[in-house]
C-alpha cells in the first residue's frame, strides 16, 4: 500500500493538471529505508510528448545525487497519462528501473466518467504490474 500526505497528492495531480496536454513526471524522495515519500520533485518531461515522457538524464543524474547526498531514496516515481487510463504501458514497465519505488499514475482524461482525473499507484518489478492502494493521510 502507498501512504502519502494530502499535501503530495495534491501537488503530483497539480502538475499533471499544469503539464496537460503533455505528460507530466517527477519523483518524490523519502529518507532512506523508510519508504515514506516526503519530498516532491517535479520534472521537466524532456520529450514534451502527450504519449511519452523522458526524464532529462543531466537533471536525473542530478535528482540521484542529490538524493545521495541526502541519504534519500525515490520512494514514488510519478507521470501522468493524457489520454488514456492511468495503467502502466508496455513503456513504463520498460523504463521501471526502480524495484522499490511506488509508480503513480494520473490519466488527466477522463476514461472512467467519475471526475477529471485518475490517481492510482503500482508496483513494478521485473516486468511484472501489481496494482496497489493508496492511502491518504493529513500528515505521517
Amino acid at each position: 500500500m502507498l501512504t502519502l500526505t494530502q499535501d503530495l497528492y495534491d501537488k503530483i495531480v497539480e502538475h499533471a493538471r499544469k503539464d496537460h496536454p503533455d505528460e507530466a513526471c517527477g519523483v518524490v524522495a523519502g529518507p532512506a529505508g523508510t519508504g515514506r515519500p516526503e519530498r516532491f520533485v517535479p520534472m521537466l518531461n524532456a520529450a514534451r510528448s502527450p504519449t511519452f515522457y523522458e526524464f532529462d538524464s543531466k537533471d536525473l543524474l542530478a535528482l540521484y545525487r542529490e538524493m545521495d547526498d541526502r541519504d534519500e531514496e525515490p520512494v514514488i516515481v510519478y507521470h501522468s497519462h493524457t489520454a488514456t487510463e492511468a495503467y502502466p504501458s508496455r513503456t513504463d514497465v520498460t523504463y521501471a528501473n526502480e524495484p522499490g519505488a511506488h509508480y503513480v499514475l494520473v490519466s488527466t482524461a477522463d476514461t472512467d466518467g467519475l471526475g477529471d482525473f485518475q490517481f492510482r499507484s503500482y508496483r513494478i518489478v521485473d516486468g511484472v504490474i501489481t496494482e496497489e492502494e493508496v492511502q491518504v493521510v493529513a500528515a505521517y
